[in-house]
């Protein structure tokens, strides 16, 4: 973690549980003051340390109650046919994730679907139509059991 000392950790380890605490109460937690801390978070903003500050929506809540891996063969490797997939892809809006991989797959995405019915036109219309897709293959997620916004610090 190179030059990450303890009060930087401590300051990633507050905000990943509360990312919404104010600087002064983030400040007496990790033991600063507010100014000392808020230059300590800028700069760990602007070194990419920390990329964002997001709200973690629960996808049940917004009726999206299938997970689905999706494993994708392309034609082939080539830097303009992944290039022309990636930029495809990222227009698909139920994908939540796309990973380039190693091994018998090109890539992995996850999915988020309302039901069997929605996968199957998300299928349809966004994922078969993906440039060079030769081979789609598709595991349903039975239930989560871990899902973790981050790496524990």
């Amino acid at each position: 973690m190179g030059n990450l000392d303890t009060i930087d950790l401590a300051i990633m380890r507050t905000l990943q549980d509360n990312g919404r605490i104010s600087n002064a109460d983030l400040a007496q937690r990790v033991g600063l003051s507010p100014s000392a801390c808020s230059r300590r978070l800028d700069i760990l903003e602007k070194n990419g340390t920390i990329s964002g500050y997001h709200a973690r929506l629960s996808n049940k809540a917004l009726d999206y109650k299938m997970m689905v891996i999706v494993h994708i063969s392309l034609s082939g490797q080539f830097a303009k046919t992944l290039a022309e997939f990636e930029a495809a892809v990222k227009l698909c809006p139920n994908v939540l994730v796309c990973y380039l991989m190693s091994g018998e797959y090109d890539y992995i995405l996850r999915v988020a679907a309302k039901d069997l019915e929605d996968y199957e036109r998300i299928h349809r219309d966004w994922l078969s139509a993906l440039p060079h897709v030769v081979k789609i293959n598709s595991s349903f997620a039975l239930r989560e059991v871990i899902d973790r916004p981050n790496v524990g610090l």
